[in-house]
């Protein structure tokens, strides 16, 4: 069974999946990959809808193997994306409060995220919010990584 981390932006999915497997499965690259393109060139070109149809084909994959699998952070948008996630029994949420997501997403600058770029504050804040219960509703489990560093987050999983 697939291990998968959800989480919004910032959370740490990447980081704690490859702590947890240096084989781990990363959902986005494996997508931007069949694409043949960025997700934002394909979203800027195709649309969202588009996208949503190849992210589930892809996460219908990914949940038939027994690797750890880091996903994007808007995979629990798509309601067939939830269904799909509800039968694997094995989903993390990492689970921080907005502010400390912010700051994370604000100071890494290897990885500038276009939602990250393209919106404001509040209009990141309002994105947030409305995935929380998405994320809850398809977690297996829920661990605050706020106050915790990627080794802890790490240790806590194994």
């Amino acid at each position: 069974m697939a291990k998968v981390l959800l989480g919004f932006m910032g959370a740490g999915k990447s980081t704690i999946a490859r702590g947890l497997d240096p084989d781990y499965l990363d959902m986005d690259a494996l997508i931007e990959k069949r694409l043949g393109m960025s997700i934002a060139e394909f979203f800027a070109e195709k649309g969202e809808e588009v996208f949503r149809q190849v992210e589930s084909e892809v996460l219908a994959e990914l949940l038939q193997r027994d690797q750890v699998v880091s996903t994007g952070g808007g995979v629990v948008i798509s309601q067939r994306n939830r269904d799909l996630l509800k039968t694997n029994s094995d989903n993390i949420y990492l689970k921080a409060d907005f502010e400390t997501l912010y700051q994370r997403i604000a100071a890494d600058k290897d990885n500038q995220r276009p939602l990250f770029l393209n919106n404001s504050k509040e209009e990141l804040a309002a994105v947030f919010q409305e995935r929380q219960a998405w994320y809850e509703e398809v977690a297996s489990r829920v661990l605050d990584v706020t106050e915790l560093s990627p080794e802890e987050i790490i240790e806590e999983l194994r």
